[in-house]
C-alpha cells in the first residue's frame, strides 16, 4: 500500500507540474494532480494485489498497458499530438511487456524436491516387453 501511495503522489506532482509548464499554479492543476495521483495509485495497489493469480503472460501484458497508459498520458500533457502520445505510451507499454515477462520467465519458482519426487512416484511406469 506505501508503495504504490508514493507513486501515485509522485505521479500527481509531476503530472501537474508538466501541466503547469513554467506558469503559475492553478486549481485546474491541484484538481489534475489529486486525480491522476489517485487513479495511478488504486491501478498500482489493484494490480500488485490481483498479479500473482495471472498468468505471467498476462501479467505483462498489464503491467505494459498501466505502464504505457500513463507514460502516454503524461507526454500528451505536453501539448503534443494524440497520435505522438499514442506511440510513446506504446512504445513504453511494449518495452514494460518484454521486460516484465523476461524477468518472470527466468525466475519462476523452482518445483520442491518433495513434490518432485512425489510426482514421479506417482507415475505409471511402462513395462517393456520383448
Amino acid at each position: 500500500m506505501g508503495n504504490s501511495l508514493l507513486l501515485g503522489v509522485a505521479y500527481g506532482v509531476y503530472a501537474s507540474f508538466i501541466a503547469r509548464g513554467g506558469g503559475p499554479a492553478t486549481f485546474g492543476q491541484l484538481a489534475l494532480a489529486l486525480i491522476s495521483g489517485a487513479l495511478a495509485a488504486l491501478l498500482v495497489f489493484g494490480l500488485v494485489r490481483v498479479q500473482h493469480r495471472l498468468m505471467r503472460e498476462v501479467r505483462a501484458a498489464a503491467w505494459g498497458v498501466l505502464v504505457g497508459g500513463g507514460m502516454g498520458f503524461l507526454y500528451s500533457l505536453t501539448n503534443h499530438s494524440v497520435l505522438l502520445s499514442s506511440g510513446i505510451g506504446l512504445a513504453f507499454g511494449v518495452a514494460t511487456v518484454i521486460v516484465v515477462f523476461y524477468g518472470l520467465y527466468t525466475h519462476e519458482p523452482r518445483e520442491p524436491r518433495e513434490s518432485r519426487e512425489l510426482r514421479e512416484s506417482q507415475e505409471p511406469r511402462e513395462s517393456r516387453e520383448p
